[in-house]
């Protein structure tokens, strides 16, 4: 194989594969957002040094539900700020039918917060290992401490987030780290690019 595709070849790996022959393992690799529905001043931007973009667990693969039904486009994606007191988008905006569109557990857990956080209603669902989900703005009935199964109901969204359009405000935590929650419903590691057969 020629040093170049080789080369292009290792840089592609997940972070999680092993090292280059050497013994010195590669640097993690973080993806940027991923595209999103185009709309005028909404391109993707790239994750920021800090904050982390992809995988917070090495080799971790889509597992989770979408929190809404069908599948839904996004609008907006993850571009969490430089550092964590600054502005940014620490979740992902997903397009729905308008209000009342139901809002599902995308995975299982436990109802740690529902409530009103400055003027949206929101609630948390703890999956256990550190990883929580907030939805943002939805009514829920559920009480805090209410076990919910992947796929159960958790509430409805209310109008008023991505005016004109209707939208489903999404953000996981890994720990304290807000983490882009489509590597949970999307395969986001990179592609391994590797030489044709008898290739030059």
């Amino acid at each position: 194989m020629k040093t170049p595709v080789l080369l292009a070849a290792i840089l592609l790996l997940p972070a999680s594969v092993a090292s280059v022959g050497t013994g010195v393992p590669l640097a993690p690799i973080t993806a940027g957002a991923t595209a999103r529905a185009a709309g005028p001043g909404q391109e993707a931007g790239p994750g920021q040094a800090g904050m982390p973009t992809t995988a917070a667990r090495p080799g971790a693969r889509a597992s989770w539900q979408w929190p809404l039904a069908p599948r839904p486009g996004v609008l907006r994606g993850f571009d969490p700020p430089p550092k964590p007191w600054l502005s940014g988008h620490r979740g992902v905006d997903l397009g729905t039918a308008g209000a009342g569109t139901e809002v599902h557990a995308p995975a299982a857990g436990t109802v740690s917060f529902a409530g009103v956080v400055v003027d949206r209603p929101v609630i948390t669902i703890d999956h256990g290992g550190g990883l929580r989900s907030s939805f943002e703005p939805v009514e829920s009935t559920l009480p805090q401490g209410a076990a919910v199964a992947a796929g159960q109901v958790i509430g409805t969204v209310l109008p008023g987030h991505c005016p004109p359009a209707q939208c489903l405000h999404w953000g996981v935590r890994d720990g304290g780290d807000y983490v882009n929650p489509l590597q949970f419903v999307l395969d986001l590691r990179p592609s391994i690019l590797l030489p044709l057969a008898g290739g030059p």
